[in-house]
């Protein structure tokens, strides 16, 4: 019987055992996806075994980026079906428990310059009629701006009495003329419902970080 070559020198050899490993590290990713996902394994653990795989895989395709240039292709070639696998080392790059910490960073981020957008305009409003800025093409624009960011806040309810109170005074301001004022007595109505909303603004803060 006759003895049948994969490869016919060491350099040759040495790639087609590269080919086996990253094969290998494919299906053993995919597997480890699995187990994640079913919570078969602990995310510590998934995490610690999945950054190995990462790396080695990392380390193999650099080696061969001349000899497998696409590694979706190589799975194509050898009937891989290991999407997740494909997702986590050639899509995302960090594990699943990294991926999904990175985006309730980005969205408490998110919102912390959203809080800092609605306490700003709070306060330029309530500044602005301190200074008797009360014309309608004054006062409008930056209720409608506080407005505004207010609804951008997804942990207010759309009940909350700030957004209430300033969907009702922009009603009645577009009512009223550009050039019209506000009378004294709307003036600090208007500022007691902005202290009010922005006292409450405050206190559902922490019970949003909770």
């Amino acid at each position: 019987m006759m003895e049948v070559k994969l490869w016919n020198d060491k350099r040759e050899r040495e790639m087609y055992e590269n080919f086996a490993e990253l094969f290998a590290i494919i299906k053993a990713t995919e597997k480890l996806e699995k187990a994640y996902i079913r919570d078969l394994i602990s995310p510590s653990e998934y995490e610690s075994e999945c950054q190995k795989l990462i790396v080695h895989f990392k380390t193999l395709s650099a080696t061969l980026k001349d000899t497998v240039p696409n590694i979706e292709r190589f799975a194509d070639t050898y009937k891989m079906d290991c999407p997740a696998a494909l997702y986590r080392l050639v899509t995302s790059g960090v594990p699943a428990t990294v991926e999904h910490r990175s985006t309730v960073a980005a969205s408490t981020s998110n919102s912390a310059a959203i809080v800092a957008e609605c306490v700003q305009n709070f306060i330029t409003s309530m500044d602005s009629l301190k200074l008797n800025m009360v014309a309608v093409d004054q006062v409008y624009p930056l209720l409608s701006d506080l407005s505004a960011s207010l609804n951008k806040l997804s942990i207010l309810p759309p009940d909350f009495e700030g957004k209430t109170k300033m969907k009702e005074w922009i009603l009645r301001l577009s009512k009223m003329g550009a050039a019209d004022e506000l009378t004294e007595q709307q003036s600090r109505q208007l500022h007691f419902d902005l202290e009010s909303s922005y006292n409450s603004f405050m206190a559902a803060l922490p019970k949003a970080s909770n």
